[in-house]
């Protein structure tokens, strides 16, 4: 079968890629579409770790192929959107409803790929780029058939990371005001959960002004080129600001645009062994800097009410997709993606 592997030199699109029989506990899908994220970029270039050889992919829907024994909520021919989340679901973090802080979770890759008789990695615990992948039965999630499986795809990443960051981790409530630094794919969704979450000014920043019509399509009040006039708009600072790009000088200016009480929420992924800096004397107002894995998500949960707001008009995700790809073009896929010409390229099987 198809998919994109990454040998930590290059990446190719493989046709001779095979994949184990189901085992007890885990779901075999079809993917129809994955999302190309920045995370996927980020093993290429290497500011994610990762062991190779690896599939590629962590952002994707699909159709039940097989369920193993023990799987009750699944059976073939439902559609999924996929989570990255491998979970336990026994541990104590799992029993408080943090699955993103399961250590079965975190920097166990499996293998359940091979090629010429040697096993290849699975990224995230998904590999979205191969026509079929294995994930555990808490990783898929049921979604209604009405929904494409092109946009819903996007969930499984994008839309639990960003909207979850929003809901779930910063709790962002009504009347808040949200600045959001980068309108990717992570950063669109930081915008529209503020618009969910009835945030009253979300001020959008990036440096393309290209950005500025879809920022607001997905609820930006305002939007900016750079964080210089943001007090323009907020005189006292802003109660969220979030950093959907990376680079330690914008988490710096995130956390030095926050008011009172106010909190900066790091999303975007730098280097491995990055720093930032703040001053220690900004802190004490109350503020607070907080991490975020994958929007504090819970995946079974969320993905259902994801779905369903999309369904209820309140949810964007057709408008996220503004490029389809067959998978033998990643690589102009790759390209769209890093030159930041499309907010989610979606690659087809």
């Amino acid at each position: 079968m198809r998919g994109v592997i990454f040998d930590g030199k290059q990446v190719q699109v493989a046709d001779d890629l095979e994949i184990r029989d189901v085992g007890p506990g885990e779901v075999l899908v079809a993917i129809s579409a994955a999302g190309l994220c920045h995370s996927d970029l980020s093993v290429v270039d290497g500011t994610i770790p990762f062991p190779v050889p690896v599939v590629l992919g962590h952002e994707g829907a699909g159709v039940v192929e097989a369920v193993g024994a023990g799987v009750t909520h699944l059976r073939p021919g439902n559609h999924v959107s996929l989570s990255t989340l491998a979970n336990c679901g026994a541990c104590a973090e799992c029993d408080r409803g943090r699955p993103t802080m399961c250590r079965k979770a975190i920097g166990r890759p499996g293998q359940p790929f091979s090629r010429d008789g040697r096993p290849v990695y699975q990224f995230a615990s998904n590999s979205a780029f191969a026509e079929r992948t294995l994930v555990k039965a808490v990783q898929a999630v049921r979604i209604p058939d009405d929904i494409p499986l092109s946009s819903a795809a996007l969930i499984g990443c994008g839309v639990l990371t960003g909207v979850g960051a929003v809901l779930n981790r910063a709790s962002v409530d009504h009347g808040d005001s949200v600045v959001v630094i980068g309108t990717g794919g992570i950063g669109l969704n930081v915008i529209q959960g503020a618009r969910i979450a009835g945030a009253s000014a979300i001020v959008a920043v990036d440096s393309n002004p290209a950005k500025e019509a879809v920022a607001r399509q997905f609820g930006a009040t305002h939007f900016l080129t750079s964080t210089e006039g943001v007090r323009d708009i907020l005189p006292t600072g802003a109660d969220h600001a979030f950093e959907c790009v990376g680079r330690v000088e914008l988490i710096r200016q995130a956390i030095d645009l926050l008011d009172r009480h106010g909190q900066a929420v790091l999303l975007g992924v730098p280097p491995a062994t990055a720093e930032a800096s703040f001053l220690v004397s900004s802190m004490y107002l109350d503020k607070s800097i907080l991490g975020c894995r994958y929007g504090s998500s819970r995946p079974q949960r969320d993905i259902a009410l994801y779905a369903q707001l999309y369904r209820e008009g309140r949810l964007l995700l057709d408008e996220l997709v503004t490029a389809t790809y067959p998978v033998e073009d990643f690589e102009k896929a790759k390209a769209d993606a890093e030159a930041g010409r499309v907010a989610r390229g979606v690659l087809t099987f």
